[in-house]
């Protein structure tokens, strides 16, 4: 009797459970609201290509493609056009990207393999503050302090590699002493504040795929004889190739809209030059910001205009960059 009941009981407990096809209801929530928020996002940035693009067609219409080939920007005589102004905010976000790229490397592979394992918190804290700090403490900081000071360094790149177009700085052989004035509020100035503004951003992502590298691999290197510096070339940096591309890539799309910091420093300028050292210069956000207050519907309609070509500019960076990291996934150039 009782090893009847032992038996039937196993065979209750032995019995195998049915296991379900369907999806559980709280992963179909899940997806649902995750492919909402993804939809939601592309609807927002449709609305805003729109938007853009509706409000620009009178300037389209009436400017057409000079728009896009005239340097002046003089509303009283009709004549509105967005190439040095393109060219200023190729300018500052080359070099803010130039600046912030080996910062942000170097940064990010410290805090992952060299920093003390004590002190790697409190660094990550302090990269995650600087990315918190508002752009106009930044401005301010590079209008009164950096400024005075960076102008020796600009005038050491003008006399030493002047014979390059970037670095070239038409002075006055005719003044004693060098014009300070001619090297502040330029190009390079407001570059390297921004550098340090998206610096950051870039090391949080490249220092977040570091942090990912396989293990093993790490390890199979050391075994093998390699040096920490050998593990970084090997394993560290071809895993985080996709990271290095994305951080790079999130650091120059903040630059090339970047609008207060910039405009605090520069000097207005709507000239067509190759040099970054000289003083004065325009960019596309600077421009909007300073010139929408006392914007007739006309003008209103050609700001928003040049904000659809830095908006269809970023998109296209982006989009990029998206191919870029695809291609190169992190960790696959370790894969055997």
């Amino acid at each position: 009797m009782f090893d009847d009941r032992t038996q039937a009981a196993g065979a209750d407990v032995d019995r195998p459970r049915q296991i379900s096809a369907s999806m559980p209801l709280s992963d179909r929530i899940f997806r649902s609201a995750v492919g909402l928020c993804g939809i939601l996002v592309l609807v927002v940035m449709g609305g805003i290509g729109l938007f853009l693009a509706y409000q620009s067609v009178p300037t389209l219409r009436v400017l057409g493609w000079s728009f896009f080939t005239e340097r002046e920007w003089l509303p009283e005589q009709n004549r509105l056009g967005i190439v040095a102004v393109l060219a200023g905010t190729v300018q500052v976000a080359i070099v803010a990207i130039v600046i912030a790229f080996p910062l942000a490397l170097g940064v990010s592979l410290f805090i992952s393999e060299y920093a003390p394992r004590r002190w790697r918190r409190t660094l990550i804290a302090l990269l995650d503050l600087m990315a918190a700090v508002p752009s106009v403490v930044y401005g301010l900081w590079g209008f009164f302090f950096l400024q005075p000071q960076i102008i020796y360094l600009s005038r050491w790149l003008a006399d030493h590699v002047g014979w390059i177009p970037a670095f070239r700085v038409r002075t006055d052989p005719t003044v004693q002493g060098w014009e300070q004035n001619l090297y502040t509020s330029s190009a390079f100035i407001a570059g390297v504040v921004v550098a340090l503004m998206v610096m950051p951003f870039a090391a949080a992502v490249m220092r977040e795929v570091f942090a990912q590298a396989p293990l093993a691999e790490r390890e199979g290197a050391l075994a093998l004889g390699s040096t920490r510096w050998g593990v970084i070339r090997t394993v560290v940096l071809p895993f985080g190739r996709g990271g290095i591309i994305g951080g790079t890539m999130l650091g120059l799309g903040r630059a090339l809209g970047e609008t207060i910091a910039v405009l605090l420093i520069i000097s207005p300028a709507f000239d067509l030059k190759w040099s970054v050292l000289e003083r004065g210069t325009i960019t596309v956000s600077t421009l909007i910001a300073g010139r929408f207050g006392d914007a007739n519907g006309f003008q209103i309609s050609a700001l928003l205009a040049a904000g659809l070509v830095l908006f269809l500019f970023t998109l296209l960076i982006n989009t990029l960059a998206s191919l870029l990291v695809a291609r190169s996934r992190s960790g696959a150039a370790t894969e055997i």
